[in-house]
């Protein structure tokens, strides 16, 4: 066991893209999700508490899941901008440099703030999970129960944190969403108000997607970028579609390509690969023969009347 302990601790040392040894800067990834959840807790009070609220206690509680979730993300947005530092080499990139700790402290604050506006927004995907599901009893349900809203609760967090251009943290959140849920939305994407996704499993939306308002989308939806040519990386560039406001998008569609536009209130039917522009107002469907219902004979039991092929 001795040597094979060296043997893994030298396979350590010849590869730094697998190991971070010396360095103490990355996130933790427990801490920044038990910081996701402190924050679904105040974005919905009442629904994952462990006992009542009443309008009598929320003051106390709304005060101390701030103080509670302020620190959270304060040290782990502190971590994130230290990493950061460290992983461009400069030189002051401990986790008391002042800095880092004074940004940390001002992102915390701004991100904070953003929580009422998140409110808002997010009560509009509330209902359009309501609306755009003739399964759902009513909105308590819709908020307990999707996993379409857990994955879009978590991305308007992580989108937020994005544009306040704090490094790894969304993308920590965003993938554990993933893991949840088995929905992909990269903390980049633009997404209007009113979204839903509908089942979820297997959607992909990726980092410069852009979505309008009041759109829905189904299970195994992709909206990627197409392969680069000539081995490029288009990092920095629009490589995913432009979803306008009222389209929906049904089942395993896959819509490609940075200059990809579906135009205001069209439809996209199931399993449609589109990598081109789409005017408003249209519907894409792929038009597949009629499907044939034949008998089969060898399954018939004895005595049963066997009827003619027949088709639909």
């Amino acid at each position: 066991m001795e040597e094979l302990a060296k043997k893994i601790i030298a396979s350590y040392l010849e590869d730094n893209r697998t190991q971070h040894l010396d360095a103490f800067f990355l996130p933790n990834r427990q801490k920044t999700i038990e910081a996701l959840d402190v924050l679904r807790r105040l974005i919905f009070p009442g629904f994952f508490e462990e006992q009542r609220l009443t309008t009598e206690t929320i003051r106390l509680h709304v005060g101390e899941l701030l103080t509670y979730v302020q620190q959270l993300l304060f040290e782990q947005i502190n971590a994130a901008l230290c990493y950061e530092q460290s992983r461009r080499n400069i030189s002051d990139h401990t986790e008391n440099n002042d800095d880092c700790r004074r940004r940390a402290r001002q992102i915390t604050q701004e991100f904070l703030e953003m929580i009422p506006t998140l409110r808002r927004l997010l009560a509009t995907d509330v209902q359009a999970a309501f609306d755009g599901d003739p399964a759902a009893v009513n909105t308590d349900e819709t908020v307990s129960c999707y996993p379409g809203l857990y994955a879009i609760f978590t991305h308007r967090i992580s989108h937020e944190l994005h544009l306040l251009k704090v490094p790894l943290l969304p993308r920590i959140m965003s993938e554990h969403a993933h893991n949840e849920t088995g929905i992909d939305i990269h903390p980049g994407a633009q997404i209007g108000e009113s979204f839903f996704i509908d089942h979820g499993t297997g959607v992909v939306i990726g980092e410069t997607t852009k979505i309008g308002n009041c759109v829905q989308i189904y299970q195994g939806v992709t909206l990627g970028a197409m392969a680069p040519k000539n081995g490029n990386v288009w990092r920095g560039r629009k490589r995913h579609p432009t979803i306008e406001d009222d389209v929906v998008i049904y089942a395993n569609a896959t819509i490609l390509g940075g200059d990809t536009v579906i135009g205001k209130g069209c439809v996209i039917n199931g399993s449609v690969v589109q990598m081109h522009s789409v005017p408003p107002s249209h519907t894409v469907k792929i038009n597949y023969p009629p499907p044939e219902l034949r008998a089969r004979r060898s399954k018939l039991k004895k005595g049963d009347r066997a009827s003619e092929d027949f088709q639909i």
